[in-house]
């Protein structure tokens, strides 16, 4: 399968914007306070009926309770709004698993004007 693999390593921050492919599988589990900017570079890079898997999304329960410690603020704020960014666009169709800590999965559904 190596012709078919790429494997890029460093810091996915710096080496997402310089990918140009389309995909139809993002998985997403890094750094929590990234997953906004993570977020948006999966979707620039998304085929239509493509999906992203974001693990740990709900952070050890955090992210649907009123946490609020220093320690975790960020990547719990960020959390939130990488979930909010995926339930409200109407671009997506996500669903939430309350498995180990946490799985989102988002399906492109591509733009209203242009559904079947």
């Amino acid at each position: 399968m190596e012709e078919k693999i790429n494997l890029y390593e460093g810091d996915a921050v710096e080496i997402l914007p310089t990918l140009n492919g389309k995909y139809d599988v993002v998985f997403i589990d890094a750094a929590k306070g990234k997953y906004p900017f993570f977020l948006k570079e999966a979707l620039r890079m998304l085929n239509k009926d493509g999906i992203i898997f974001a693990d740990n999304i709900l952070y050890k329960g955090y992210v649907l309770s009123d946490y609020n410690k220093h320690k975790q603020r960020t990547a719990v704020r960020n959390l939130r709004e990488y979930l909010k960014e995926v339930t409200e666009n109407e671009e997506l169709e996500t669903t939430i698993l309350e498995v180990g800590d946490g799985l989102a999965v988002s399906r492109n559904i591509g733009k209203k004007e242009n559904r079947k």
